[in-house]
């Protein structure tokens, strides 16, 4: 098994190389699903790190680019071992990044992980209205409704779009997740979501619960 607390402090010091070759050798050595999503999870907090750079004035815009490009790969090789024995489609997910925010590495992050769990996924992408997500319902009739934002203004969006999913009659046939830094309980409930998750690994588990899978 990798050494977990290292390779966290690699993603949050950008060392791609010693990131990939770390994954690598998890990988050459025949992983479980559970032991994937618990790599997965470790680089998600070195994210978490490179945000606190970030924020502090350590990193900039390019650093983040880069941190986004290089977690990104790295679900790329763990989605295989994630997905191992998932060649069925188990559920269908409707996504996108709410009204107001242009942000999607979160987002990309749990669609690849819920692909590799077997959920059929519809990405709207970025800056999606409530008309869109409520029209994209309609369309395909997901059993789950996830909506992503890094932003605070993201919440009221979130819940904008709840109340126009419930307003169509259509909120009773569908879980709704929420996803994203300014989430916790206390947003969920103001939103009207089922759930509330800032990992993606775990937010794929929720999903799994409510077809059946868990």
């Amino acid at each position: 098994m990798v050494d977990l607390l290292a390779l966290k402090q690699a993603v949050g010091e950008l060392e791609e190389g010693k990131v990939i070759g770390m994954l690598e050798d998890f990988i050459a050595s025949n992983p479980s699903s559970d032991q994937a999503q618990e790599v997965l999870a470790a680089c998600q907090k070195g994210m978490e790190a490179v945000g606190k750079y970030f924020e502090d004035g350590v990193y900039f815009i390019g650093d983040m680019m880069f941190a986004g490009e290089l977690l990104t790969r790295a679900v790329e090789l763990l989605k295989p071992v994630i997905g191992s024995g998932s060649s069925t489609k188990v559920g269908t997910i409707v996504l996108g990044t709410v009204a107001g925010d242009l942000h999607d590495i979160g987002k990309n992050i749990f669609k690849s992980i819920a692909e590799a769990a077997g959920f059929e996924i519809y990405d709207l992408g970025i800056d999606q209205s409530p008309e869109a997500f409520v029209a994209k319902i309609k369309q395909v009739n997901p059993q789950i409704v996830g909506m992503s934002g890094l932003l605070t203004l993201a919440l009221d969006s979130m819940k904008i779009t709840v109340d126009s999913i419930g307003a169509n009659g259509l909120r009773d046939s569908v879980k709704i997740i929420i996803g994203g830094n300014p989430v916790n309980k206390d947003a969920c409930e103001y939103i009207g979501a089922d759930a509330f998750t800032t990992n993606a690994a775990d937010g794929v588990k929720i999903c799994q619960a409510w077809v059946g899978l868990k």
